[in-house]
């Protein structure tokens, strides 16, 4: 039988669920109160050593509190996901195929969304 503890989260969950609490804050939140928010049980380490990576991700921006840091996002959800959109397009050197293929696998009213954001965005 396997010891739950030895069993590993699936890549990013951590850094969602730490994302998730910061989008909620009202203020900048240390480790400590990370750790307690998120009240997994996981150790204060773990908790910086994610947040020092999304920081140096450029994910999440922090202040100097006390002997340590507080964190909060840079940007919302959306403007994360766009980012990671981006970033996906800029690692491939064929963007017009990539975009088509894209806007190909998207649902119809997706789609329709779209054209209707490059038509206003022209304006």
């Amino acid at each position: 039988m396997t010891d739950p503890r030895d069993e590993r989260r699936p890549a990013g969950e951590l850094e969602a669920a730490v994302m998730a609490l910061l989008w909620t804050a009202e203020a900048p939140l240390t480790p400590g109160r990370v750790q307690t928010g998120l009240g997994s049980g996981l150790a204060r380490t773990t908790v910086t050593t994610i947040l020092t990576r999304l920081h140096e991700k450029g994910v999440v921006s922090r202040e100097r509190q006390g002997r340590g840091y507080a964190y909060f996002p840079v940007q919302d959800a959306p403007g994360l996901t766009a980012r990671r959109m981006h970033t996906e397009l800029d690692r491939d050197t064929d963007r017009e195929t990539v975009l088509a293929r894209f806007v190909a696998q998207l649902n119809p009213g997706d789609e329709q969304l779209l054209r209707q954001l490059l038509k206003d965005d022209e304006r």
